[in-house]
């Protein structure tokens, strides 16, 4: 009886312990099931042939459904931005940087008023030499020998320095007194008539039926023939022209780019060639641009040959015959350094003989310059000056006036 009593409650014992352990197994299940994420599947791809059914709209009145918030730690991909294309014919920013601000040149009137406070501050032999020679007491023949040896020295020129002696005797003889106000009144007379006001000293730079004005600049190395070029477009610009530049000095390295950036300040396009092509090409090309454009002048600039090479000189001849296929050459500007004197001379005549030279540059008629120059190239050649270059500066090119150099010379 006892040993049964002992196996029923062996029984009890084992089923309890074994009925808490499937329970306590059944809660951990349930646990670990909470605790995990919820897991999204993809919709099931139709099978071929079947549509594909759109999720179902809710129901009238329900509430529309709302975007799961994207998960913490989530990056999105940055918007692109927007950029405006520019339109078309504008430059692009970086065109537009890198082009050149266009500049507007000094007008030329005002540019008379610095010829003559800068000639009148330079120690002309010309000017202040003859006035203090011709307020002496006495004026014996040593003296009028100084006079001429002055004027000789400013590079009057023979001819020309005989002439003004002669008609200074005279004057001052037939005035008696000679007061300084007379005395420079008399020299201004003389000096004025020798240089001649009757020349047309205007550059012919406007347009006319046949296409633009056709201007050459020639002349030898060293004497700013490139650089007058592109002081001359600012002048006509400043004037109210339009310009095409011709880049046909194709034998100096530099010139072109030199010409180029001188065009660039002022708004004028520059045709140029190959270093070492040739001349004569370039510029018809510049005057068939310019008339393509409608411009009023075409400016050329040519090599600065030298005048002992017979060779050069003939291609400069070639230059303005290949240019007169599309119409006359209003103007051939000789350059010259104002300093070289008799040496100017002698390049003048060389140029004279192989094109019509129309018009005179003197170039660096600055404080250094001794002037005369002006009247001896001018009876060397019959041709008038028609610019003086007074510096470094873009604007220091102005129109020659006989009346404003000669009070300049004065002081």
């Amino acid at each position: 009886m006892e040993y049964v009593i002992l196996a029923v409650v062996i029984a009890v014992v084992a089923i309890g312990a074994i009925t808490g352990l499937v329970v306590s197994g059944k809660r951990r299940r349930e646990l670990d099931r909470s605790s995990r994420p919820p897991t999204i599947t993809a919709p099931a791809k139709p099978e071929p042939g079947t549509t594909a059914t759109a999720p179902a709209k809710p129901a009238e009145g329900a509430a529309e459904p709302t975007a799961p918030p994207a998960a913490t730690g989530a990056t999105q991909a940055p918007e692109a931005p927007v950029t405006e294309e520019p339109a078309v014919g504008e430059p692009t920013a970086e065109e537009a940087e890198a082009a050149p601000a266009i500049e507007v040149p000094e007008p030329t009137a005002g540019r008379l008023v610095r010829l003559r406070s800068r000639l009148s501050r330079s120690q002309s032999t010309l000017g202040k030499g003859l006035l203090t020679l011709l307020s002496r007491d006495r004026l014996d023949e040593d003296t009028w020998e100084e006079i001429e040896e002055t004027l000789l020295t400013a590079d009057v020129g023979v001819g020309a320095t005989q002439e003004l002696v002669d008609n200074l005797r005279t004057r001052v003889k037939v005035l008696g007194t000679r007061t300084p106000d007379e005395l420079r009144g008399l020299l201004r007379e003389e000096l004025v008539k020798l240089i001649g006001t009757e020349a047309d000293r205007t550059v012919r730079s406007v347009k006319h039926e046949e296409g633009p004005a056709v201007v050459l600049v020639v002349g030898v190395n060293g004497v700013g023939k490139t650089t007058t070029t592109g002081k001359l477009a600012r002048v006509l610009v400043a004037d109210g022209r339009k310009v095409v530049l011709g880049a046909a000095d194709t034998f100096r390295a530099a010139a072109a780019d030199q010409l180029q950036t001188w065009g660039e300040r002022v708004g004028a396009h520059t045709v140029r060639g190959p270093e070492g092509g040739d001349p004569a090409s370039v510029a018809f090309d510049a005057v068939k641009q310019g008339i393509a454009d409608g411009v009023d002048t075409v400016l050329i600039d040519t090599a600065g040959r030298l005048h002992t090479k017979t060779g050069l000189m003939d291609e400069l001849g070639k230059v303005k015959r290949v240019v007169e296929k599309h119409g006359p050459v209003d103007e051939v500007l000789l350059v010259l350094d104002a300093t070289t004197g008799q040496n100017g001379l002698v390049q003048a005549r060389v140029f004279a003989e192989v094109v019509d030279i129309t018009g005179i540059v003197l170039t660096k008629l600055d404080g250094t310059a001794k002037g005369g120059i002006v009247i001896s190239v001018q009876r060397e050649l019959g041709v008038p000056v028609k610019l003086i270059g007074l510096g470094e500066g873009a604007d220091d090119l102005a129109p020659f006036e006989p009346g404003a150099f000669v009070d300049a010379l004065l002081g």
